[in-house]
């Protein structure tokens, strides 16, 4: 029988890597092109393609951690999952709204702005971007989102360990 704590730890290793390693399938090839384009505009239009975005991002996340966890023999707890997916829709939508973000990364705390500015994209002649490959943004939405995978691998985990996830 494993130790409470290597069973948490691989448990953690288990999500983290999933979430990690899904994270840009769920971002780059499930997300369609639409919401992609519209998520960071303005009003209504972009709230509900960040939202559809949102929504396959975390059904496609809950299905590899399901998959993972299960082919290796561990029930995660409902309670655990449920609160390591909230962490991830919504910080996900927050970062991918790209506004918030943004000023975030603006701010004199972060200090990100210089960085925004200069690694920006021109796809079209006369048109210069700050969101989108290749850009200071999206490098920074990425590092974002790896980072509170994190948080919330390390969140199902303590809770799956203390309500006692089992094989």
């Amino acid at each position: 029988m494993m130790s409470s704590t290597v069973r948490a730890l691989a448990l953690f290793g288990a999500l983290h890597a999933a979430w990690s390693d899904v994270h840009p399938f769920c971002d780059q090839i499930v997300q369609n092109s639409d919401d992609a384009a519209g998520k960071g505009e303005p009003g209504w239009t972009g709230r509900k393609a960040c939202a559809k975005h949102v929504t396959t991002y975390t059904a496609v996340q809950t299905i590899a951690a399901l998959g993972v966890t299960r082919a290796l023999g561990y029930r995660l707890p409902v309670r655990a999952l449920a609160a390591g997916m909230t962490v991830n829709a919504v910080t996900h939508y927050v970062i991918d709204r790209r506004e918030p973000f943004k000023a975030f990364l603006r701010s004199k705390r972060i200090g990100k702005g210089g960085y925004l500015d200069h690694a920006t994209v021109q796809r079209r002649p006369g048109v210069v971007e700050e969101s989108g490959p290749g850009t200071a943004l999206m490098e920074m939405d990425q590092a974002a989102h790896r980072a509170i995978g994190v948080l919330a691998s390390l969140l199902t985990t303590a809770i799956a360990v203390r309500t006692g996830g089992e094989r």
